[in-house]
């Protein structure tokens, strides 16, 4: 199944159905899963690939997910911060949803980590402009 299979998507919006209402967006030849306007998962080759950070790769990893990895034009392999959805989820829609709001914890903590920044950034910037 294709990213872009209308038949997977709805497939993944009843398998998540207990996330409520999601949104899909196309993404570079992909999928783009959103909860809350946040993305949380990306679709590619009937894969659902979860977004991951240092606190849920050691459980994924444990429970037999690999990252989402790609082949640049050097032939350099890159992995982003993405993991499949554990096999024992595919075949169970609560395992699913519970992996899957581990995904937008995910998602809600870099939202909040990148605004403070940029509010740190702000203020340092308004900062150096009050001093000159």
């Amino acid at each position: 199944m294709a990213a872009g299979d209308p038949d997977f998507e709805e497939w993944v919006r009843e398998h998540l159905a207990g996330l409520g209402p999601l949104e899909f967006k196309r993404m570079f030849g992909a999928g783009a899963v959103y909860s809350h306007g946040l993305i949380f998962a990306l679709l590619d080759d009937g894969v659902i690939w979860l977004k991951a950070d240092e606190t849920t790769v050691p459980a994924l990893e444990a429970a037999g997910s690999r990252q989402f990895t790609y082949s640049g034009k050097d032939g350099a392999v890159t992995g982003l911060g993405y993991w499949s959805l554990p096999e024992a989820a595919v075949d169970d829609a609560d395992e699913a949803v519970r992996w899957a709001r581990e995904a937008i914890d995910v998602a809600l903590r870099k939202a909040a980590a990148k605004t403070a920044k940029s509010r740190k950034s702000r203020s340092s910037n308004g900062d150096i402009k009050s001093r000159s």
